[in-house]
């Protein structure tokens, strides 16, 4: 079946794209009240919300309809055959990484799925480990799940199941007793029951997760995407992405998002990161993506918008999700390289991205 993940993630969304509500809404907001907000802004209020209780965007409505939907769907993929002729897959490290050394980490295990660690404190973003009936991936884990270091934080920017997945976040509860899940508002209604109790932090955006260390902060900030799973939760969980503060390093972690001015707000509000892990994938035919993903070119506008140091891209080459041959958000960003004002960092699998 042709893009069948897409395809199965969307049936369900029909319903959503169907909806045609005429009447205005009422814009209520809310947070976590037991978590401390750093407001963009004095007019900061939590996060917006209409009146049947669904998440909304800061800045664009989601205005996909089932017109779309089908026309993309019933539509031929103008690069069906180069798509077909492109065989790369990402590149894969040949050095076995030390997990027992001292040394910070940000790894690429594919598509938004990181190993990050600061100061001794190990992260996990999106885990996709373990392939399903609609996700198959088409580069290799960079090492088996038997090599995984013990995770202190499980880091679920939203509840879409290429970055929140039952399997993978079963294995990595039952492995890590003692991990923590960091996340968005009304994701935990989702994870709650693949979880052996483990303590879940849920966070409206520029809110500041609780951790009890003071060499460290995590931010949950916002992105331009949507959310949903099931037939009657359409955007019932919040999505967004996270800024991580170290002594040493500051990295954001972007999520699923498309272009937007919210770049711009997580920069005047937490400062520069460091290093800027960018979605550049899933976005073909942009007609369609441009509203959850952004494109390659847009991403590189975006990073140099938060005037990070380092660009590392993901969210390409491990899952067929779009239009797009695997590989090619990677050859236009690197075509691109002079754009951007920083440093282009090539996210091979299993290395050790951050710079010495």
């Amino acid at each position: 079946m042709k893009r069948k993940y897409i395809f199965a993630l969307l049936i369900p969304a029909l319903l959503l794209f169907m909806i045609i509500d005429t009447k205005e809404e009422t814009i209520t907001y809310t947070s976590n009240p037991n978590l401390k907000t750093t407001a963009p802004d004095e007019n900061w209020k939590g996060n917006p919300i209409e009146e049947d209780r669904q998440f909304i965007n800061l800045y664009h409505p989601f205005e996909s309809s089932v017109k779309d939907l089908l026309k993309w769907k019933l539509s031929k993929n103008p690069q069906k055959e180069e798509k077909e002729a492109d065989i790369r897959t990402l590149p894969i490290s040949t050095e076995t990484f030390d997990f027992e050394s001292k040394e910070d980490y940000i790894i690429w295990l594919g598509h938004a799925s990181y190993l990050i660690r600061l100061d001794g404190v190990t992260f996990i973003t999106d885990p996709l480990l373990i392939d399903n009936l609609f996700l198959k991936r088409k580069s290799e884990l960079p090492f088996p799940l038997a090599q995984f270091p013990q995770i202190d934080y499980l880091l679920l920017s939203h509840s879409h199941r290429d970055h929140c997945d039952k399997s993978s976040i079963k294995w990595l509860s039952e492995q890590n007793p003692n991990l923590k899940v960091l996340t968005g508002l009304g994701i935990n209604k989702v994870i709650k029951n693949w979880l052996d109790d483990q303590e879940v932090q849920q966070a409206g955006w520029y809110q500041t997760y609780d951790l009890n260390d003071s060499n460290l902060s995590i931010h949950y900030v916002p992105s331009r995407h949507w959310s949903k799973r099931w037939l009657n939760d359409d955007n019932k969980s919040l999505w967004g992405g996270f800024y991580i503060q170290s002594k040493n390093q500051r990295i954001y972690f972007m999520g699923d998002s498309g272009a937007g001015p919210h770049f711009e707000d997580i920069k005047n509000t937490l400062g520069s990161p460091e290093y800027c892990l960018m979605g550049i994938g899933a976005y073909k035919p942009e007609w369609f993506m441009h509203q959850a993903h952004i494109s390659p070119t847009d991403a590189i506008e975006a990073f140099n918008v938060l005037e990070g140091s380092y660009f590392i891209p993901m969210h390409y080459g491990t899952f067929d999700l779009s239009d797009e041959p695997l590989l090619e958000p990677w050859d236009v960003v690197a075509s691109n390289q002079q754009s951007i004002n920083g440093e282009l960092i090539e996210p091979v699998l299993g290395k050790n991205l951050i710079k010495k």
